[in-house]
């Protein structure tokens, strides 16, 4: 059984420092693509407030990566899962950008579908391995972790394509 740190009532499976630092501000950066991201959702399509937290959650979460990866060489293999999620949610992250720089035609769809799939990617990653230590949340199967986030994202991202005007026009 490896000796476990509690950092914010969550038990972390290690007592080496330099990771403990990585993971709280993995967590630190982490937080603040939950919040941006969830502020770049709800804003107006426009310039100002979407692009601003559209920006923070970019950087955040490049940095939210680059802490996945140093946390999952300090541990390898045990976090490998985690590496995966994180490589998936950076590769939506980047393409759902790089659309909205390009503005090719039908951008806005592909970059609403890739910001939500990377979204939902980062609450899976958080769920999958913090959610079997929260109150409330400790009740459900871990498979359940695995498929929550995309169960309320999917009908959100779906949502999103067929309500928002941007997202039903043909745009260049």
């Amino acid at each position: 059984m490896e000796e476990t740190t509690d950092i914010f009532g969550i038990p972390v499976p290690s007592t080496d420092r330099a990771f403990l630092a990585f993971v709280v501000v993995h967590i630190l950066i982490s937080l603040i693509a939950v919040i941006s991201g969830f502020f770049a959702m709800i804003s107006d399509k426009r310039k100002g407030r979407h692009r601003y937290f559209g920006k923070a959650y970019f950087w955040a979460m490049v940095s939210s990566f680059c802490t996945v990866v140093i946390l999952s060489v300090m541990r390898w293999p045990h976090n490998i899962h985690l590496l995966s999620i994180g490589v998936l949610a950076i590769s939506f992250t980047v393409w759902g950008y790089w659309l909205a720089k390009r503005r090719t035609l039908n951008w806005t769809r592909f970059h609403t579908m890739c910001m939500g799939t990377s979204y939902i990617l980062l609450m899976t990653g958080f769920y999958v391995d913090n959610g079997k230590n929260l109150p409330f949340w400790r009740l459900f199967p871990q498979w359940f972790f695995w498929l929550f986030p995309a169960v309320v994202g999917v009908p959100l991202i779906i949502y999103a394509l067929r309500t928002n005007p941007l997202n039903r026009e043909v745009r260049h």
